[in-house]
């Protein structure tokens, strides 16, 4: 059974010298009576799927099926090779490749649900451009979705993953949560570390709403899977550096899925509220959209 109290877990990690990709990868041994070698490989294949949607929109213009969004993944990659990016090498190099990510899914390709389609760019870039950046090999990456996969299962068991049901809190929350222990761990971090990173990036964007323009996952949900790579890059330099998070992990992902449940259903996936519901987006949503996303 998978220890969702964090205390308990992280105690339990020191006690058998085990860190979280570890023991993510025994527990799902376990459940699945699958071997350690057919999960790896599984992880791999994610991995490359991954790879293939953080690249694709950066390298030529990709446009969602519904003509809302697209180009931009592709624009902001030939800014940062012009040198011109306010961020450093990593910071830039996710965001570009989170953006990406999420127009291949705008466009109905194929990515990693990672917890979900509309977060899917947040933990690949979080992962993918600082592997990239510190010449790490495959095998952390794959032990880093573990990692990742770890944090996802408390989220998903103790609250929820869904926009309809707890908010972009829950979605892009809980990518830059999964992102930011994966980070941490793949640095050197501690077990304890990861869950300190994973606190501060779900602390950052609780409250946060699903309001989705035409109920498309497009507008704002690209832009914030950018946004959330950084956040998730953001809180593992802070648990690197020594920072804590005063309120354990689980005790946020609780609070979280207190705010989730307390949010109107107006701003929960519904686009009734927020940006869905501006003179613009109202206009995107009948169709006078021009091609352009706002």
């Amino acid at each position: 059974m998978f220890i969702l109290d964090t205390e308990n877990l992280i105690n339990t990690l020191k006690e058998n010298n085990q860190t979280l990709w570890e023991y993510a990868l025994n527990q799902e041994m376990e459940r699945s009576g699958r071997t350690r070698e057919e999960l790896r490989e599984q992880m791999d294949q994610s991995l490359s799927v991954m790879e293939r949607s953080a690249q694709k929109a950066r390298r030529e213009p990709v446009r969602s099926v519904s003509g809302l969004t697209g180009g931009n993944a592709c624009l902001y990659e030939q800014y940062r090779q012009e040198g011109k990016s306010l961020l450093g090498e990593v910071a830039s190099l996710a965001v570009g490749m989170a953006l990406s990510c999420s127009e291949i899914n705008a466009s109905m390709q194929c990515i990693v649900a990672c917890p979900t389609a509309g977060s899917c760019g947040i933990v690949p870039a979080a992962v993918l451009a600082c592997a990239q950046s510190r010449g790490l090999d495959r095998e952390c990456m794959v032990n880093a979705l573990f990692t990742a996969s770890a944090i996802g299962i408390i989220i998903g068991s103790r609250a929820t993953v869904s926009g309809a049901e707890g908010g972009c809190q829950a979605e892009c929350g809980a990518a830059a949560a999964m992102g930011a222990a994966a980070v941490t761990e793949m640095l050197g971090g501690s077990p304890e570390a990861a869950f300190h990173a994973a606190a501060m990036a779900l602390k950052n964007v609780l409250g946060l709403t699903c309001d989705p323009v035409a109920g498309l996952v497009e507008i704002p949900c690209i832009k914030r899977n950018a946004s959330g790579a950084m956040n998730a890059l953001l809180s593992a330099d802070l648990a690197l550096a020594g920072v804590k998070s005063y309120i354990p992990f689980d005790e946020v992902v609780d609070a979280m899925y207190a705010i989730g449940k307390a949010m109107p259903q107006s701003v929960r996936e519904t686009a009734k509220g927020g940006l869905a519901v501006t003179p613009t987006g109202m206009r995107l949503r009948h169709g006078n959209n021009k091609g352009e996303e706002k």
